[in-house]
């Protein structure tokens, strides 16, 4: 059994590596007129705080991924604080609860 997981785990990762070596070949077929692709946002018909994050995200996409990287958590935060105060308010309480697995 050892062996055979063994064989398997080879394939795969000799399939990734594959992939890995001949996926620039398939862009590089396209010849030299091919182009890089240039990303960016469409922030034309955007106001306020979107036309800022577009701007950011065309700007840098390192300062855009580590913002992201921050704010998810902190909206999460946020989120979750908003719903206990509203459950507390309509009377859930999941502080004191009885579980019914015994």
């Amino acid at each position: 059994m050892k062996g055979k997981m063994k064989g398997i785990w080879m394939k795969i990762s000799s399939l990734i590596i594959m992939m890995c070596v001949l996926l620039p070949q398939t862009v590089l077929a396209a010849g030299e007129k091919a182009s890089l692709v240039v990303i960016v946002a469409d922030t034309r018909g955007l106001t306020g705080i979107l036309h800022a994050w577009g701007t950011l995200y065309n700007e840098s996409h390192l300062y855009f991924s580590l913002l992201t990287i921050v704010l998810i958590p902190l909206i999460g935060l946020l989120f979750g604080t908003v719903a206990d105060i509203v459950m507390k308010g309509i009377g859930i309480d999941l502080e004191h609860r009885d579980l019914a697995e015994h």
